[in-house]
C-alpha cells in the first residue's frame, strides 16, 4: 500500500522534472530516464513515454522528431500551457515546502 501512495506522488514530482526540463531545452527520452535517474528516481521507457504522451495530450508538451546521426529522436518541448502548468506547480510546491520543512 505505501509502496503504491508514494509511486503515485513520484509520478507528480517526475511530471514537474520533466516540465523543468522542457522549459529549459529541449530533451529526448533517454537521457530523461538518465536525470530522473540522478534525482533518485527508476524509471524505465515503459514508464517514461506514457508520461511523455499524457503531458503531450495535455498540451503540456510538444514533440518533434529529429535525424541524430542517421537515426530518428524524439525531442520533447513546452508549450505556453506547459509553462503555465509549471509555474503554478512550483507555487503550490514551494507552499508545501515551506509547510513540511
Amino acid at each position: 500500500m505505501q509502496d503504491k501512495v508514494l509511486r503515485k506522488l513520484f509520478l507528480g514530482f517526475m511530471q514537474i522534472h520533466i516540465l523543468h526540463h522542457a522549459k529549459k531545452e529541449p530533451f529526448f527520452g533517454s537521457w530523461m530516464i538518465e536525470e530522473l535517474g540522478e534525482h533518485g528516481y527508476s524509471v524505465s521507457p515503459g514508464t517514461l513515454y506514457p508520461i511523455l504522451h499524457n503531458l503531450e495530450e495535455d498540451g503540456l508538451l510538444i514533440k518533434e522528431d529529429r535525424v541524430i546521426e542517421g537515426k530518428v529522436r524524439k525531442y520533447y518541448s513546452i508549450t505556453d500551457n506547459g509553462i503555465e502548468v509549471l509555474e503554478e506547480a512550483r507555487k503550490k510546491a514551494w507552499e508545501l515546502f515551506k509547510e513540511i520543512k
